[in-house]
């Protein structure tokens, strides 16, 4: 639950303001402030932050996967065992020699994160470890210009998640926790084994599984999707904000770091539900269908879509509620700069010469 609470521009003492443009400018921002400060006139004083007030629940008490696994994911995992001799073939084959070669890569490729190495980051998986009641695995990043992030668990040894630099680059912080949230989801709920088989399908590594056929391929993918839905509740037990959730699902869907201030997650989140709609005839349900099956993860919309209606549930609230004696509140100050309007340079010349009066929405 959020509480927004925006300062007036005249309950502000100078100091503080002049406090916070001083602040602004020692993170590199001045840029971004200027064409601010036009659209405002050169005489309005600096725009303040919007505090946040919000309550979260800091952990969940005795939480098993269970309490949160979707029931595709129960479906797929139950279809999946039921293959003779499926998983003794696939812990074969992913065995210590697989895990070792997949380990020495992410060493050798990637930038270990921990107290001294992108600590804020670090912060961020053990809240959120904290929170689901896990032991914090290892965190790697990697650099690669497509947000993503993956985790391999095998057996023997610790797990980890890597993730790319382009998801540092396009997301929030809290939006990144929701990410590695979704990460721990899949320890939580055991998909190592099956999780890591996949995740090796999807990349083309197929002279690692040569005994997978086409048919167990597209079992595995299903699944995976299904889990997909599983994760994506451990992230919004996390967040404990389905905006946060969604918010990261659109920006993966199509977001820019440089446009980030104009997404809007209730618009997506209708264009989720009219993609709902278009699909609930028998033929939009063939064409789904169509459109998904050789998907490692289900469709951004139908995620979001799915999220939403989880976030209603009485099954969500009801972990939260059971879990209230754990609720603390935090303060945090979203900038201003952030939301910035849209404007062309001519535009904001015009604006700033003109008039000196203008409200600058945020």
């Amino acid at each position: 639950m959020q509480q927004c609470v925006r300062f007036g521009q005249a309950g502000v003492p100078d100091g503080s303001r002049r406090l916070l443009a001083s602040r602004l400018q020692s993170k590199g921002r001045p840029e971004k402030l200027q064409p601010l400060r036009a659209m405002a006139g050169q005489n309005a004083p600096w725009p303040v932050p919007t505090q946040v007030v919000t309550h979260r629940v800091t952990q969940y008490d005795r939480l098993v996967g269970d309490d949160f696994r979707h029931p595709l994911d129960k479906l797929n995992t139950s279809l999946l065992r039921g293959v003779p001799g499926l998983e003794r073939t696939a812990r074969n084959v992913m065995g210590p020699i697989a895990e070792q070669v997949l380990l020495l890569e992410n060493i050798a490729t990637s930038v270990k994160i921990g107290n001294e190495q992108l600590p804020s980051v670090h912060r961020l998986l053990l809240e959120a470890a904290q929170m689901l009641q896990l032991e914090p695995p290892e965190l790697y990043v990697r650099q690669h210009p497509v947000p993503n992030a993956y985790t391999l668990a095998i057996a023997g040894r610790k797990p980890f998640i890597v993730i790319h630099t382009a998801l540092l680059e396009l997301l929030t912080p809290r939006e990144l926790q929701a990410v590695l949230a979704h990460e721990l989801g899949h320890l939580k709920c055991d998909h190592g084994l099956w999780l890591t088989v996949a995740n090796v399908l999807a990349s083309g590594t197929v002279s690692m599984l040569p005994v997978i056929s086409d048919m167990v391929e597209e079992a595995l993918m299903r699944w995976l999707r299904a889990a997909e839905l599983t994760c994506d509740r451990a992230a919004l037990l996390v967040a404990q904000d389905k905006k946060v959730v969604i918010g990261s699902l659109m920006k993966l869907a199509g977001g820019s770091p440089s446009f980030a201030g104009e997404l809007n997650v209730d618009a997506f989140l209708e264009q989720a539900r009219s993609y709902e709609e278009a699909t609930s005839s028998v033929l939009g349900w063939y064409l789904r269908n169509a459109q998904t099956r050789a998907l490692s993860h289900p469709l951004p919309v139908m995620r979001a879509r799915e999220i939403d209606k989880w976030s209603q549930s009485m099954e969500y609230k009801g972990l939260l509620s059971k879990n209230k004696k754990f609720e603390t509140k935090s303060v945090e100050f979203v900038s201003p700069v952030q939301r910035l309007p849209v404007q062309t340079l001519e535009d904001s010349t015009s604006s700033s010469s003109s008039s000196s009066s203008g409200v600058v929405s945020q």
